[in-house]
């Protein structure tokens, strides 16, 4: 008998995780993991958009507009600040970072810090705004690589049914 030869790359296996990740956010608009792996292949940390340790999610609003204070902005962790600070307690020089979302201008900085040397990301959509020129910018200044991932497949399913396994 050969090998199974319809098994999924590294890459959609850390963006998988990264998407399941995700699913743990409360944020009713948007749902972002992240997936942090070492140079073996490793995961090292994972986190999603929520709140900080400590703050319920029902006592902070999760509205995209309004008043500042009254949306979910000044409180919401994003999901690779989140993987940086949830890692298992190793220095992350070296380490790459899968994330749904390209990283805002904030996380850039938090990955630039840590030692992330590459970042591969999901989706783009909001390339061209200002917060994200500027995570490009940083990113190529510090040498910091990124690429969008290159998936064979389009969805992989889950399922919970003891007798699938």
């Amino acid at each position: 008998m050969k090998k199974r030869q319809d098994y999924i790359s590294w890459d959609e296996y850390f963006m998988g995780v990264a998407l399941l990740s995700a699913r743990r956010s409360k944020d009713p608009n948007t749902q972002v993991g992240a997936c942090i792996v070492n140079n073996k292949n490793k995961i090292v940390g994972a986190g999603y958009n929520g709140l900080p340790i400590g703050c319920d999610d029902d006592d902070f609003p999760w509205e995209k507009e309004g008043e500042f204070l009254n949306t979910k902005y000044p409180y919401i962790c994003h999901a690779e600040l989140n993987a940086i600070l949830n890692n298992i307690g190793m220095d992350l020089k070296g380490c790459k970072i899968y994330t749904a979302l390209f990283p805002c201008n904030e996380c850039t900085k938090a990955i630039i810090q840590s030692g992330i040397n590459e970042v591969i990301y999901l989706s783009d959509k909001y390339e061209g705004t200002d917060i994200f020129k500027a995570a490009r910018i940083m990113l190529d200044k510090a040498g910091v690589t990124y690429r969008k991932v290159q998936a064979k497949i389009s969805s992989i399913s889950l399922s919970f049914n003891e007798r699938d396994v």
